[in-house]
């Protein structure tokens, strides 16, 4: 409990608690460590996601991608034709990855981020059902190809699982160089 915290100042506690937390905190957990009601802390969430800030919603509380499930998160460049997308994920989950996000930047729309949440082969056969059946558009297809997403490896060897990854990606072609400008923006 403690005294209620103003608004500005309880969502930057919301967000460093997030950011502290290496994996997922309920709304009444965040509620009860800022001393104010769950539907409070559901209209921070919104409030901080208006600002860019990508909260994941997950089945186990809110998220930030970088501390996803306490695996750990990498950021890479990518490009591939459309028809590749499959071939891209699969290589992804095959090596034990998960494909938390797609984002791009867009000249006149700025930063776009899609969760995409993709970990197994199941989920790379539905998610590109949604795309065949026009349910969901692909983001890349309004960058030329050009995208990048949050790549997640889980336990011991997280690390060594990334790198495996960025190389298969490297060795099909799909990886872009990263510009020093767009490692802080993404």
């Amino acid at each position: 409990g403690g005294a209620a915290m103003k608004g500005e100042e309880r969502r930057a506690f919301l967000l460093r608690s997030l950011q502290e937390a290496h994996g997922s905190l309920t709304g009444s957990d965040l509620a009860s460590m800022s001393g104010v009601s769950r539907q409070v802390i559901v209209q921070d969430i919104a409030l901080l996601r208006g600002q860019g800030i990508d909260i994941t919603a997950t089945r186990s509380g809110y998220a930030l991608p970088s501390s996803f499930d306490g695996g750990e998160v990498r950021l890479v460049k990518v490009r591939h034709a459309p028809e590749q997308a499959e071939e891209e994920m699969l290589a992804v989950v095959d090596l034990g990855g998960a494909l938390l996000d797609v984002a791009v930047n867009h000249r006149a729309y700025g930063k776009l981020t899609a969760t995409l949440d993709v970990r197994s082969r199941r989920d790379v056969a539905r998610f590109m059902e949604d795309i065949r059946s026009g349910k969901s558009s692909p983001l890349c297809a309004v960058t030329s190809g050009y995208h990048f997403h949050h790549i997640a490896a889980y336990g011991p060897d997280a690390s060594c699982v990334l790198d495996e990854i960025e190389k298969v990606l490297g060795e099909k072609g799909f990886l872009a160089e990263m510009l020093p400008y767009e490692v802080g923006q993404i």
